[in-house]
């Protein structure tokens, strides 16, 4: 089942649509993937000062991955936006067809004296999405929803898939990791009505029931990575 992403400009017909939401989130278990507490990567980056860097990962509809890393310290930026296809084709409405390559992607830029690439990945796996879920995040199917990181450089390649491997020998989850390690190409920024969607609409059906719980769940499990006011995209 699929819940259509948009927003419900009736406070009666909202009402009602939460009621019958509600319901269904009970039945078939499409609210928010449940967190899981993983241990840090024993590979990473090194901290250290030096020029903002970037990180781009697919998790699904990118209003949630971009919702919880602009809350993540050390963030300067997050975009939504198509990457794995071409620029011709990074539109929303062809995107969401599955039949263009690209993943619903966010573009991370963050400060490596503050965090590590390292740490945006175990963010990354713990409450951002859920790994085990193929060409998928909850509601959302199709292979634009794909768990994938588009690594930019060998040493990002290396950091990512010793984690991934670290998490599978850890048995970290009940079922296997089927994100994929892809090289960055083109990243392209999405449409300017999804940016900072969470923040914007908090108060979305499917921000409150998909989104919304991530935000709470980094809070409660990664404080030290905690900032209180999100970064915006621009």
């Amino acid at each position: 089942m699929q819940v259509m992403k948009h927003r419900w400009s009736s406070p009666l017909l909202a009402a009602l649509v939460a009621i019958v939401v509600g319901g269904l989130a009970e039945s078939f278990s499409y609210a928010a993937e449940a967190p899981v507490v993983i241990d840090p990567p024993k590979f990473d980056q090194p901290k250290a000062a030096g020029a903002l860097q970037t990180a781009v990962f697919g998790g699904g509809c990118f209003w949630g991955v971009q919702g919880v890393f602009e809350h993540v310290r050390g963030v300067q930026k997050v975009v939504s936006g198509y990457a794995g296809g071409n620029k011709a084709t990074a539109q929303y409405e062809l995107v969401a067809t599955g039949t263009t390559g690209h993943a619903e992607s966010v573009q991370i830029t963050y400060d490596p004296a503050v965090v590590s690439y390292g740490e945006l990945l175990r963010i990354f796996f713990s409450v951002a999405h859920d790994p085990t879920q193929l060409n998928r995040q909850g509601p959302d199917s199709g292979t634009q929803y794909r768990s994938v990181i588009f690594y930019g450089s060998e040493a990002q390649k290396s950091v990512a898939q010793a984690y991934i491997t670290q998490l599978g020998q850890a048995h970290a989850y009940a079922r296997q990791i089927v994100t994929q390690l892809s090289p960055a190409g083109g990243f392209y920024p999405a449409e300017d009505y999804h940016q900072d969607y969470l923040v914007q609409h908090p108060r979305d059906l499917y921000i409150v029931y998909n989104d919304l719980p991530k935000v709470a769940n980094l809070q409660r499990l990664f404080p030290a990575s905690w900032r209180g006011t999100p970064v915006s995209w621009r």
